[in-house]
């Protein structure tokens, strides 16, 4: 079941951003009222002081980033000092800064002491109140995260000792499974479904990831290496730090922390807007549906989306209704009689598609991404296709980056659909709010082309 909670953990270093860039601003307001106010009223700060304050929230809050990806792990002692030391260092810069372009005597000496000190405060208290928060949250059964441990006993003791110790964290360990035993680990994903897996390795194991990372080729979770110094050597991965524990991303979703906000504002800004714009266009199309042929004006599947959750897309109805074997879909053929005379028009020009808008709405798609399939060729050609299941690490799209490059509509062979999952997997791993811009823009020019329709 779709489950939008369970899946926003990475709600939390945003808000904890936000909450940043306030206490730093506010550190600024309230230095400026103890160094100048007077006992009877407080007072405005001038409009550069003002100015000052918020630049330097705002580039604070990015100079920070390594500190919100360090949001998730970690004793509470560990986090407060993290944070301490990455907005001296921004205050540092800020006096560099000043000195460089002369403009350090228009500023009140001790009114910048005392912003550095009254700003450790409040970022202190932000980053208690909210860890206590958090930890109330997930007591309460919010975003908890199931954890599936791969590698030795030995290997994973520290790993163990610190989900134990941190279980305001949210991580939950629902399993562990020897690294040799690859048959087991790749049972144990697809019948429980980790959000996570975080794989073990000591220098000798190295040889074994290959096997580990063929067992969860069709994984949906994030799937972490704990290395030694070996596992540095390798390439194209990012990092994380997780309860304090670096680690090397080697498959992981590319929507979390702001990333993820933006692309969401992008989907509902734009859903809404096409949706209004295109009313009279819906209505039409759903009338001359009733009229031209018996039965509902839409038709809905179900589809694996985002982490593999089952969900209902919609579409306008494009054929006769008829029965298929349980298990079995046939693709759409060029003069396939099932396809009405409206829903040939409308399957050549993609306005079938349109009520997906809705499906965007509810959370379910987005607007690029991977495209959905039947659950039996999800089910076939991951057996098939090395990787397939990494495109439900995003939310299915109603355009993508393998539509515009020529893979729209239907795969009737092997080799199609390898290509469609390639500009998939591409999509995922060069995402940008920038890409996602650019697929936008260059749908139309793919519908107008209608290649391999029908």
């Amino acid at each position: 079941m779709f489950n939008p909670i369970k899946k926003s953990a990475s709600l939390a270093s945003v808000l904890v951003q936000w909450l940043d860039f306030l206490a730093i601003w506010l550190g600024g307001w309230l230095a400026y009222q103890w160094r100048f106010a007077s006992d009877q009223q407080w007072v405005s700060p001038a409009p550069s002081e003002q100015l000052l304050c918020l630049m330097t929230a705002v580039l604070a809050t990015l100079f920070l980033g390594k500190v919100y990806r360090m949001w998730p792990g970690g004793a509470l002692a560990a986090m407060v000092g993290r944070v301490l030391l990455g907005w001296s260092t921004a205050w540092l810069a800020l006096l560099v800064l000043l000195v460089l372009t002369h403009t350090a005597d228009t500023f009140s000496r001790t009114w910048l002491v005392v912003w550095l000190l009254i700003t450790m405060v409040t970022l202190c208290l932000g980053r208690v109140a909210v860890f206590f928060t958090m930890a109330h949250m997930r007591r309460a059964g919010y975003q908890h995260k199931r954890l599936l441990l791969v590698g030795d006993a030995g290997v994973l003791d520290t790993v163990r000792e610190r989900v134990k110790g941190a279980t305001w964290s949210g991580f939950d360990i629902v399993g562990e499974v020897a690294l040799s035993d690859v048959a087991a680990i790749a049972a144990f994903d697809a019948q429980h479904k980790p959000d996570e897996v975080w794989v073990g390795l000591r220098m000798v194991d190295h040889d074994a990831l290959d096997a580990v990372m063929q067992a969860l080729s069709q994984s949906v979770a994030n799937i972490r290496l704990l290395p030694d110094l070996h596992m540095y050597q390798i390439l194209n991965h990012g990092m994380s730090v997780t309860l304090g524990i670096p680690m090397v991303d080697a498959s992981v979703s590319p929507m979390h922390g702001s990333s993820r906000m933006i692309k969401a504002a992008l989907d509902y800004g734009v859903a809404s807007l096409m949706l209004l714009l295109l009313a009279p266009v819906l209505l039409l199309t759903a009338a001359a549906i009733k009229l031209t042929s018996p039965g509902p004006v839409f038709y809905k599947q179900k589809r694996n989306g985002w982490n593999g959750d089952e969900i209902w897309v919609y579409k306008f109805r494009t054929m006769v209704l008829h029965h298929e074997p349980e298990g079995c879909v046939t693709q759409a053929s060029p003069q396939d009689a099932r396809v009405t005379p409206i829903g040939r028009l409308l399957r050549k020009t993609s306005l079938d598609e349109l009520p997906q808008f809705i499906n965007v709405l509810q959370g379910r798609m987005s607007i690029v991404g991977p495209r959905p399939h039947a659950l039996a060729h999800n089910a076939a050609y991951q057996k098939l296709i090395p990787h397939y299941a990494l495109r439900h690490k995003v939310k299915l799209g109603i355009t993508g980056w393998a539509q515009i490059c020529g893979y729209r509509g239907r795969t009737e062979t092997l080799d199609k659909m390898e290509g469609r999952i390639k500009h998939d997997i591409y999509y995922l791993e060069h995402w940008s709010i920038w890409l996602d811009l650019k697929i936008i823009l260059l749908t139309p020019l793919a519908l107008i082309q209608g290649q391999n329709a029908y």
